[in-house]
């Protein structure tokens, strides 16, 4: 009877250890089949319609359908964006079941969110096609940033670039037929911005 409480005992804590599909330290993950994106559609693995993977933190589609909506202007116009975990997480640690935003901090300010989007089409021009890029960097500031006449600097004045939606600047960005611009003083790699 003891070596049977023994192995019940070792079975319970075997169960407990388990993982279960979906949920990692009481987050809700993408593979629970109960996650919602923005428009409250259920979130699966791997690419949806509109060209988002939120489990691989990237959209790769049409510039058009970004906003979840199939069509609209600039559907000539292909985008890739990334970003980490603190912009959009893979998975929900609150009490909703929309994916976390700058989880543990009570804005993006100071979270180390960070975003990339590559843009790329083609113009005519004269009926000659010509091919262009364009690629920016933007950060979530640190919290003791500061914002002057629309560009965010640190706190010991150094400039970190454009401000763009309040709490972000524009560290980088290279454009096809113009190059590097927009390339923060302060820093362009995601590393400096990290809490």
């Amino acid at each position: 009877m003891k070596k049977l409480g023994i192995i019940l005992g070792c079975v319970v804590i075997l169960v407990g250890m388990m993982v279960v599909p979906g949920i990692a330290d009481n987050c809700i993950t993408i593979d629970s089949g109960t996650l919602l994106d923005s428009t409250d559609g259920v979130i699966t693995p791997g690419y949806d319609q509109f060209g988002y993977n939120y489990q691989a933190h990237i959209f790769n589609g049409r510039y058009c359908d970004y906003d979840r909506v199939i069509g609209g202007p600039y559907c000539d116009v292909k985008l890739v964006m990334k970003w980490n975990d603190a912009w959009l997480s893979n998975m929900s640690c609150d009490v909703d079941l929309y994916l976390d935003r700058h989880r543990g901090f009570p804005s993006y300010i100071g979270s180390g969110a960070w975003c990339t989007n590559h843009q790329s089409g083609t113009d005519v021009v004269d009926g000659k096609k010509t091919k262009w890029t364009y690629f920016v960097k933007i950060v979530a500031v640190p919290g003791d940033a500061y914002e002057l006449d629309g560009t965010w600097y640190t706190a010991d004045d150094v400039e970190i670039g454009p401000s763009i939606w309040g709490s972000f600047a524009v560290i980088q960005r290279v454009e096809s037929g113009i190059g590097v611009y927009d390339l923060s003083p302060s820093s362009p790699g995601f590393g400096d911005y990290q809490p």
